[in-house]
């Protein structure tokens, strides 16, 4: 089965949803990794603040730091190699990387209209 690893900046709690000032694409994405644990994908999540040894004794992921440093993160390694850097990857993306039948994402706040279309 294939492993996700998505190597999280620094963030104040594990998930990155807290705060006064919340990122909206990590919101996004925290219900797109629920989601996707949820439906039997291996994923782990690793917060720089929380967890540096995991970011240390990975050698991707501390040679990718030394070359971009941590504002390039995160990072998603699939199977131990990189896949994405600098963006939280869509549902779409964790669906096919984890072998999943894709979902449709959560309406946005404020209703199901996007893209010119309406529900």
């Amino acid at each position: 089965m294939t492993t996700i690893q998505v190597f999280d900046p620094a963030m104040c709690c594990s998930s990155g949803v807290c705060g006064a000032d919340v990122d909206e694409a990590v919101v996004a994405f925290a219900a797109d990794f629920a989601w996707a644990r949820e439906a039997g994908a291996r994923i782990e999540r690793f917060n720089l603040a929380q967890q540096p040894t995991a970011f240390a004794a990975n050698t991707a992921v501390a040679g990718f730091l030394q070359r971009s440093g941590s504002q390039a993160l995160p990072l998603i390694l699939v199977d131990g190699e990189v896949a994405l850097a600098g963006r939280y990857p869509k549902r779409d993306e964790l669906a096919r990387w984890a072998g999943l039948a894709a979902a449709p994402a959560p309406a946005a706040a404020g209703g199901c209209c996007s893209g010119g279309r309406c529900c």
